[in-house]
């Protein structure tokens, strides 16, 4: 199917183009983006959508979610995160079947596509029924078995998650990761062999880290270390590794780090209603350190719209560091396209509107009272824009939502169905 975009006003985050062009055309070839200029003319497309006035920009690239927690919304008041997960959502869990996995993921996929994001990294479990609902929909999933194993269960796991590894090797839609719950959820064996599982496929590996102080003493008494950061080093030296959260990563143990091919899913929201604290990003950016964003699960992050992650991830670093200078809107969006891409190793595909690359792409309307008058349209998008602004969004070169109407049938359906899963755990 060749689509043809007129007209548009392009943020392409491409580092060969202008940061903002007006007046552009985009020309995609199935799952292409075949040509990006002034004046495309040709006569044997499939689609014509003109995007005259309104702001075409890469899909954003969720890179730390837990997608069936969406049923989990706004549980937390109450607790911090260890209670709030021992005492209420792990019990929960442990009652959920396939089917549920499956509506909840759904539910998700309906948030991500209508508030512009394309791409996610996700850690759970039942994985099958969450790829299920993810190639259903059309979305682009990282997906993973989440390995665990302070109670038992390793062998199992391990196996389960090798298993979807040889099942979707050679799925363009779908990429399977090691995903290592966490340090004080894990026992060493646990973490040598999911590294062991990461090189024999090279795969990233996907892990929380340094969420809370509670966590860092916790992963002390389990794996007798004076400090954890000495971990990454010890365990993970020769692999690609994306961490969750970092909050409680300090200035002077960034030179312990920043060797290692260590990628920061930053998720602010989450954090805060968490009462973490804030990870300090600018300490990370100024080590080279790559930054990405994430949601984390709707339970501690409320919901899946990147462009709030965007604005908090702006406003925080600013206010913590007593610096209105820190962290131009252009590189938070970069965070959210282009540095998503490359933490989930698929800068050479997606993250940016360039020519051979994946056609992920979003249409936003900022025909609105919040967004108008323009006069610094990335501030714009970062401060002003929300998912509702998001009027088409094309994945894979397939259009899975446009003029905001979704391609999912029965959406109340959808949101009975996790109603009534939630009614039952509860």
């Amino acid at each position: 199917m060749k689509i043809l975009i007129k007209n548009c006003n392009l943020i392409s985050m491409a580092e060969k183009r202008e940061k903002y062009e007006e007046g552009i055309d985009i020309l995609i070839n199935n799952d292409r983006i075949e040509k990006v200029d002034k004046n495309i003319n040709i006569k044997d497309y499939d689609k014509l959508i003109n995007a005259d006035g309104k702001i075409v920009m890469p899909g954003l690239i969720n890179t730390h979610a837990h997608v069936p927690m969406s049923i989990f919304r706004d549980t937390l008041d109450g607790y911090g995160l260890q209670e709030w997960l021992n005492e209420k959502i792990w019990p929960m869990e442990d009652n959920l079947n396939e089917e549920d996995i499956y509506y909840a993921s759904l539910l998700s996929y309906l948030e991500m596509i209508k508030s512009g994001t394309t791409c996610f990294n996700d850690q759970y479990f039942m994985t099958d029924a969450i790829i299920r609902a993810a190639t259903e929909v059309g979305i682009r999933a990282h997906c993973t078995r989440t390995l665990m194993d302070i109670n038992g269960g390793m062998e199992e796991r391990l196996n389960e998650l090798e298993g979807l590894i040889n099942k979707h090797s050679n799925n363009d839609m779908v990429t399977i990761n090691v995903g290592i719950h966490s340090l004080y959820t894990c026992t060493k064996e646990c973490v040598e062999r999911a590294v062991e599982l990461a090189k024999k496929y090279n795969l990233y590996v996907h892990m929380h880290f340094a969420e809370n102080s509670q966590e860092l003493e916790d992963i002390k008494k389990i794996h007798n270390t004076n400090t954890p950061i000495d971990l990454l080093e010890k365990y993970f030296k020769d692999v690609h590794l994306v961490l969750a959260h970092c909050v409680k990563v300090k200035q002077e143990e960034m030179n312990k780090i920043k060797g290692l091919d260590l990628n920061v899913a930053h998720c602010p929201v989450s954090n805060l209603k968490l009462g973490c604290g804030v990870a300090k990003i600018k300490d990370f950016i100024e080590n080279e350190i790559n930054v990405s964003l994430g949601t984390d699960g709707q339970g501690s992050g409320n919901n899946l719209d990147m462009f709030e992650v965007m604005s908090y991830t702006a406003l925080l670093q600013k206010g913590i560091n007593e610096n209105a200078k820190l962290l131009p809107a252009y590189e938070v969006i970069k965070m959210a396209t282009r540095n998503g891409a490359k933490s989930l190793k698929m800068q050479s595909k997606i993250g940016s509107i360039e020519e051979g690359k994946k056609a992920d792409l979003i249409i936003i309307n900022l025909e609105s009272e919040k967004t108008q008058p323009i006069n610094d349209i990335f501030s714009n998008i970062v401060y002003n824009t929300r998912g509702n602004n998001v009027e088409t969004t094309i994945i894979n070169g397939n259009i899975v939502m446009e003029n905001g109407k979704i391609n999912i049938e029965n959406e109340k359906e959808i949101y009975k169905k996790c109603n009534s899963i939630i009614n039952r755990l509860a």
